[in-house]
């Protein structure tokens, strides 16, 4: 009795344990497979906090950069508006001035006012355009979108701005059901949005179970794969009238080179200049430069010297340069809208006394924090260039990563020529080497083209080049010349013409070699202890880079400067530029 009392509880106790072990399974697989019906905090998706900010949803992309809510009005940072939606945009900090440039128009609009200025036309708006808070300048979106191709609409609680500006087709899909869009792919991811049958949703990506969707009013997440319809390739309904900008430019190709003009008295010897040259058809004099600290400009130019170049039948695109006075700050100018504006305004005054064909603007070693204002300068002289018929054209480096920051695509909007300097490859005070290998002068020119339409697009060659001399140095320890890194030389250089460069090779016995890879003439020999390199520019190594213009149709070449060249150099460029 006693033992089949001991085996009732044994079985009593197993089926007990089963059964407390089969809720525990079955609890568990009810855990698995029950949706979660946690909702996601939606300020803290977006990141916001009150109702002074609104979240950035672009391209159904939530951003980091926030908006600020005032007077009812979305406002964006000016750095956000030229990162994200218009660079166009320029900030003048000194002067309190928003300026936008159209193709035809300076638009001005001043800090904290609803008045802005087409050109000399005033409107008005309902709304403060622009204000600043410290450094930074907030921009109204509504203000933004009259130059700018994008859409945006706002959401509230929370504040949310859904802009489009990519108007590419996409992909819609219908909600079969009642169901929830999760913060990830899974069931037991948090709710964003309970969206309801026939609600269509943007299809963003797709997966096995789960796809990646977004909806109309800003919200990006999850749904089950399941719970979504046939698939639909839609347009949006868009229409926007791109801005297009028309330039003067010459019915034959340009054949140009800079003459330098350091004094009033050196104008009188253009008739020499010009005579030693064939074909050419556009003078750059290097009349201008930068003067002082408010824009005001040095003027060595001579109506005398315009007229006998066009009676040469030579058109003169004066040049101006920030080069000449080291006590003009570049910056200083560029960076004040008023400065800026008496600069342009001298220029175009010169141009119209002397009866200028066009200006060159050479401004060189500028700071990165002047970039956007030069670029802003070109903009607002390009127009006063195009009121009075003169060519703008604007000297460039080639392009390299330090010097991004010259822009030229939107140089390229606004001045009529990009000449981009197809030499100091090698340069004073850098290591030895070529002024202008023609591999350095090819690559220049197709990174620009990348940047500048062909037809636009002039190449500088030089008419130069350098002596580079390597002087041992005096006698040093053993350490010191061990070191890693360590120059047995002084390196110091200096600039040529191309005759004299020849003539030094010859007088010193040289018979200098070809060099394929730099597609020019190689000489070195040693006196007084001394190693001179020159790689020479010829007849052979121009023509290298005239083909290389032709071959990518560019509108012309300019040469630096006059004077240095070969006399046969000219029947070279004839056979090319003709």
């Amino acid at each position: 009795m006693y033992k089949r009392r001991i085996q009732q509880s044994l079985i009593v106790a197993a089926c007990v344990i089963i059964a407390v072990v089969l809720v525990v399974v079955a609890g568990k697989v009810i855990h698995k497979y029950t949706p979660t019906k946690e909702e996601k905090d939606l300020y803290e998706y977006y990141g916001v906090e009150g109702d002074q900010a609104a979240a950035i949803v672009l391209n159904h992309e939530i951003l980091e950069q926030k908006a600020v809510v005032k007077d009812n009005m979305l406002y964006l940072e000016y750095d956000t508006v030229r990162k994200l939606l218009n660079d166009r945009f320029y900030w003048d900090g000194n002067e309190n001035l928003l300026l936008y440039t159209t193709a035809s128009d300076v638009i001005t609009a001043l800090a904290l006012e609803k008045e802005y200025s087409i050109t000399k036309k005033k409107e008005e708006v309902d709304y403060v355009i622009v204000y600043a808070d410290g450094q930074t300048a907030y921009i109204a979106m509504e203000y933004i979108k009259k130059y700018t191709d994008l859409d945006y609409q706002f959401y509230k609680d929370p504040n949310r701005m859904v802009v489009t500006t990519d108007w590419s087709d996409y992909t819609s899909v219908p909600v079969r059901g009642d169901t929830q869009i999760r913060y990830q792919g899974g069931i037991k991811s948090p709710i964003l949005a309970h969206v309801e049958k026939d609600t269509s949703l943007t299809l963003l990506e797709s997966g096995e179970n789960w796809n990646k969707v977004a909806t109309e009013d800003g919200i990006i997440g999850y749904i089950k794969k399941k719970r979504l319809g046939k698939e639909e390739t839609k347009s949006y309904n868009h229409t926007y009238e791109e801005e297009t900008f028309e330039h003067i430019l010459k019915d034959e190709k340009v054949t140009m080179a800079w003459h330098q003009v350091t004094t009033k008295e050196a104008n009188n010897n253009v008739t020499n200049v010009i005579a030693a040259t064939k074909g050419l058809n556009v003078i750059s004099p290097t009349w201008f430069y930068l003067n002082d600290n408010d824009g005001n400009l040095m003027d060595l130019a001579s109506t005398d010297y315009v007229d006998y170049c066009h009676s040469q039948g030579i058109d003169v695109w004066a040049l101006v340069n920030n080069l000449e006075n080291d006590e003009a700050d570049s910056t200083e100018v560029l960076t004040h809208t008023s400065k800026r504006k008496k600069m342009a305004n001298q220029l175009i005054a010169a141009a119209i006394q002397y009866n200028l064909d066009g200006i060159n603007l050479d401004f060189e070693a500028l700071p990165q924090e002047a970039g956007d204002a030069y670029v802003q300068f070109i903009r607002e002289l390009s127009l006063k260039c195009e009121n009075n018929g003169i060519i703008l054209s604007v000297d460039n480096y080639v392009p390299m990563e330090y010097n991004r920051f010259y822009n030229r695509r939107e140089q390229a909007n606004f001045a009529d020529y990009i000449i981009i300097m197809g030499y100091d490859e090698h340069y004073a005070g850098s290591d030895e080497g070529s002024v202008a290998s023609i591999g350095f002068v090819e690559e220049g020119i197709a990174n620009t083209l990348q940047e500048v339409p062909a037809e636009q697009l002039i190449l500088g060659a030089p008419f130069f080049t350098r002596v580079w001399a390597e002087k041992p140095k005096e006698a040093t320890d053993d350490v010191e010349a061990a070191a890693e890194g360590y120059v047995p030389y002084e390196l110091s250089s200096h600039a040529v013409s191309m005759g004299e460069a020849w003539n030094m090779a010859l007088v010193n016995g040289i018979e200098p070699t070809w060099s394929e890879e730099d597609g020019q003439y190689y000489a070195e020999y040693i006196k007084d202890g001394i190693t001179y390199k020159i790689w020479l520019e010829d007849q052979r190594s121009m023509e290298l880079k005239l083909q290389a213009a032709k071959d990518n149709g560019l509108a012309g070449i300019s040469f630096w400067k006059l004077g240095l060249e070969d006399a046969g150099m000219w029947d070279t460029v004839l056979k090319y530029m003709n």
